[in-house]
């Protein structure tokens, strides 16, 4: 079966916020889902929207011991990659400097000098990647 570009910028917010909290569980039937999330709709409500999450292939799911264990098509890496590079391309015109800014102009309070340093070694290790 040829499988279609997972889009994860398509999803609708609740729908979002469910697939966020099955990254965060790795795998979670229903009602661990109702557990992880603020402010979650009902048991039915939930369980459509997983359905509606399987069929447009975010999720999938397996049954052991007529439990449905919902977990995510697309490994944590790949989908924060996609996600990132679509709020690259929307928020800050495909401009990556731009984005580092204003991630550091809101974590600046919670750096410290390890942490400045950390991100020094990956920029010039990306450096030396693009020559």
């Amino acid at each position: 079966m040829k499988r279609t570009k997972i889009n994860l910028e398509k999803l609708a917010a609740r729908e979002r916020q469910i697939v966020e909290a099955i990254y965060r569980l790795e795998e979670a039937t229903v009602g661990e889902v109702l557990d992880a999330i603020d402010h979650p709709p009902s048991y039915s409500a939930v369980r459509a929207i997983l359905a509606t999450l399987v069929q447009k292939g975010f999720i999938e799911y397996r049954n052991v011991k007529n439990k449905y264990l919902y977990r995510a098509v697309l490994s944590k890496d790949s989908a924060q990659k996609s996600m990132l590079k679509s709020l690259l391309e929307n928020f800050f015109a495909g401009n990556p400097a731009k984005a580092v800014a204003a991630l550091l102009d809101v974590a600046r309070s919670s750096m410290d000098d390890s942490d400045y340093a950390e991100l020094k070694k990956m920029i010039d290790k990306a450096r030396k990647e693009q020559r």
